[in-house]
């Protein structure tokens, strides 16, 4: 069971977890264990709230397919154990960031104090430059 807020959890039935060799350097261990972890999570078929279904299905996220499937890899670690939770983990991330709400931006204007300000700059900054240049005598 995968808790992701006091009213939403993923049962662990959803979650389809298989341990696949890791690849890179690793010498025997890596030769001979399944150490990574490969987990799928379908996000039509998961019990969510629609709220997350749709925004997780909106993402633009290498890691969803196009049949909104949730696919991640761990191999970091060399135990399986630690890869599981770890690739638990990332999904977890993954579902929590997209419950966050974005705050609609504002669009300001800059005061006419603050432009009339980075124009003396502009003017102080270039003559300076303008007296760096070679002395005529």
């Amino acid at each position: 069971m995968l808790k992701v807020s006091n009213q939403v959890m993923i049962p662990s039935s959803e979650i389809e977890i298989t341990a696949i060799r890791a690849q890179g350097a690793g010498g025997q261990n890596l030769n001979k264990v399944s150490s990574a972890v490969h987990l799928r999570f379908d996000i039509s078929a998961s019990s969510l709230p629609d709220f997350y279904k749709q925004r997780l299905l909106m993402l633009s996220d290498q890691r969803i397919t196009k049949e909104g499937v949730i696919v991640i890899k761990a191999q970091e670690f060399r135990s399986q154990e630690k890869n599981r939770e770890d690739a638990l983990a990332r999904l977890l991330s993954l579902i929590k960031g997209v419950a966050i709400v974005q705050k609609k931006r504002k669009p300001t204007k800059p005061s006419r104090a603050s432009q009339k300000k980075r124009m003396d700059r502009k003017t102080k900054k270039g003559q300076l430059k303008s007296l760096r240049g070679k002395v005529d005598y």
